[in-house]
């Protein structure tokens, strides 16, 4: 029989290599492209020894203190009842002020806006940029752009396709390839700085400095490709509700870290062993695809496939992070609901989301055609990255500061550096603009866009509602005066407002001049927690015999089921006449005095009228559901 100890080895070991196929996906693929874009800013009139040393010791050193130190050491730290992400550290930041600072929500609405520039980004980048390496191997040199575009679509369109299946059954495979991949990348680096051993020198941060501080505004241009080594830290913190702040972690500092260290030092010894060869013939070093280069001629064809299956999966984990983040968002209030199915029976966090799918698959595309290969693309990726870690960061000051209690002083200075790095790197991509750099920008305002529109939309509606509808106890004092007809049963109006009769019951009472015996008003929230344990979601409060309140609480993270909720109460939905669930229509008009600017109106129209079925979202069966339709003017 096994020790506990022994089984709790063996835990860690398997959640370590599950976070090894998820977490460092998109971190873990950046070696591809990101030590030769960085070059690429430099190589103007050839490529010297402290540009390759320079450029090598700022990529070293990012991942020092942005990954290693920031991330791993310090935000794990500061997760949500388990759970991170920018949306867990904003939930987070709102409890921490009693939901009253409105830069939390400004903070967590641009976070989760600018993730989705990364989402697309990612996918085209990272596939584009290994497909690139079949003109690496002998005999394919001569492969036309459009039939690398071509493969790159073909890989990206059949990823977003088979999501509506569910890839449960291919994830265990996931963290095999992704520490094959890591020890490919360790191996080929090690091969390399064996032959050029001054390579080491780049752990000397002055390298860095002396490079920035000679290289004026091209420094800048270098750093912000530089930042590419780092994209992808920000899934240290968000996937940590899957696999805990202890393996991700662990394989962090032992096996992904040293592995990329490794690479790139691997890649400037390459990179110093061709400055010498091009030295003695008197030609400047050219950049090259040096990730590629570094394998032999024999083994290119292997490390192309395993380069493409590592992408894959990074794209996958991007993809699946989108549907996470689009479902906290929509049970924080910040989207209208859209359709989500389950693909696994047994895993509640493997979702498929039809429009984000899509969505996403449309906007890689665009971005894989207008841009047509890797390097163009790069300059796009930055900015979305850069943007997201400035509020990670900020959030990261007020939950310090309000919720573990830090002096604000102390918790400032310790912040400040971070911050200060950030927003370096941010003012380093910013200069990218119009290399690329507007398309992340572009759908983050987008996506923001939408969320700032719902959220004013919804709340004026609630207002418009409360304005035309009636006060639940003036309607309670005129049934009693005159009772309509009792039938029996119970039933369960859902409604925003429970101090306001529902405009369900009202229409009900209206056209079937009839009232339940027993009639719930349920509301239902969603809390700043990730999960409220099931036997502590429902309250109730009677009104009188006919009438009772409802809440129903949830994490931001749980699967909603409100038949089933409701029922673990005994006897609220027994009894002779059965169940049913009345769910009020509202149809958005225009009113005489308009609440809202006209064009925000068109688009809140929209967004509530292509809202997904709320009956199918809180789980309830539709041959129970009664709907009725009303209109609200705004």
């Amino acid at each position: 029989m096994q020790s506990a100890n022994t089984t709790k080895r063996n835990s860690l070991a398997a959640l370590t290599l599950g976070a090894i196929g998820v977490v460092y996906g998109d971190i873990g693929t950046s070696p591809l492209y990101a030590f030769r874009e960085a070059l690429a800013q430099t190589a103007g009139g050839g490529i010297s020894q402290i540009e390759i040393l320079g450029v090598l010791s700022l990529a070293l050193w990012a991942l020092i203190i942005v990954v290693t130190l920031k991330y791993v050491l310090f935000l794990s730290r500061m997760d949500n009842n388990g759970e991170g992400g920018v949306l867990s550290l904003m939930a987070l930041a709102k409890r921490a002020t009693g939901g009253r600072w409105l830069v939390v929500l400004l903070l967590g609405g641009a976070g989760a806006a600018m993730f989705y520039g990364d989402a697309i980004i990612t996918p085209a980048l990272s596939v584009l940029s290994a497909v690139e390496g079949l003109k690496t191997i002998p005999g394919f040199g001569g492969m036309s752009e459009m039939a690398i575009l071509a493969v790159t679509i073909a890989i990206l369109v059949s990823l977003f396709a088979m999501q509506a299946r569910g890839t449960a059954s291919m994830a265990g495979l996931f963290g095999p390839v992704c520490t094959l991949w890591f020890l490919a990348l360790a191996a080929l680096g090690i091969w390399h700085i064996v032959e050029a051993p001054e390579v080491l020198a780049a752990f000397n941060p002055l390298y860095a400095a002396i490079f920035m501080t000679s290289h004026g505004v091209t420094g800048l241009f270098v750093l912000g490709a530089v930042f590419l080594t780092v994209t992808g830290a920000e899934a240290l913190i968000a996937d940590m509700g899957h696999f805990g702040q202890r393996p991700i972690q662990l394989g962090w500092l032992v096996f992904v870290w040293p592995a990329l260290t490794l690479n790139y030092l691997g890649q400037g010894a390459l990179a110093l062993k061709a400055l010498a060869v091009a030295q003695a013939s008197g030609k400047p070093l050219a950049n090259a695809d040096w990730f590629f280069i570094m394998a032999p001629d024999s083994l290119r064809a292997p490390l192309v496939i395993l380069a493409t299956l590592a992408t894959i999966i990074a794209s996958q984990a991007v993809i699946t992070g989108a549907y996470s983040l689009t479902h906290q968002a929509i049970a924080l209030g910040l989207l209208p609901r859209m359709t989500i199915r389950q693909t696994s029976e047994h895993q509640v966090g493997q979702i498929y989301m039809p429009a984000v799918n899509w969505l996403l698959l449309a906007g890689v595309l665009i971005l894989v055609i207008g841009f047509k290969s890797s390097s163009a693309m790069a300059a796009a990726y930055g900015i979305a990255v850069t943007g997201t870690m400035v509020v990670t960061t900020s959030l990261a000051f007020i939950i310090a500061w309000k919720f573990w209690n830090w002096n604000p002083v102390w918790t400032a200075l310790l912040i400040a550096p971070f911050l200060a790095l950030d927003l370096f790197f941010f003012g380093a991509n910013i200069l990218r603009i119009s290399e690329g750099g507007w398309v992340p920008l572009l759908v983050a305002a987008i996506v923001g866009l939408v969320v700032v529109i719902w959220l004013k939309g919804r709340k004026t509606a609630m207002e418009r509602a409360s304005e035309q509808g009636t006060a639940l106890n003036d309607m309670i004092t005129a049934l009693a005066a005159r009772p309509p007809v009792s039938i029996e049963g119970t039933a369960v109006f859902l409604t925003q407002d429970l101090e306001m009769m529902p405009s369900a019951l009202l229409h009900n009472l209206k056209h079937n001049k009839a009232l339940h015996r027993t009639n719930v008003l349920l509301k239902v929230e969603t809390q700043s927690k990730p999960h409220i344990a099931p036997d502590e979601r429902l309250s109730l409060e009677r009104v009188d015999d006919r009438f009772l309140k409802a809440r129903l609480r949830y994490g931001y993270m749980d699967a909603i089921d409100v038949p089933s909720d409701l029922a673990r109460n005994q006897g609220l939905l027994v009894g002779p006449g059965g169940t049913s669930f009345f769910v009020g229509r509202s149809a958005i008009r225009f009113a005489t005095k308009p609440a809202m600017p006209r064009w925000m109106t068109v688009i809140y129209m929209f967004l509530h009228r292509n809202a997904a079925d709320p009956t199918a979202y809180f789980s309830i069966p539709p041959n129970r559901v009664v709907e009725l339709g009303s209109q609200i003017e705004l």
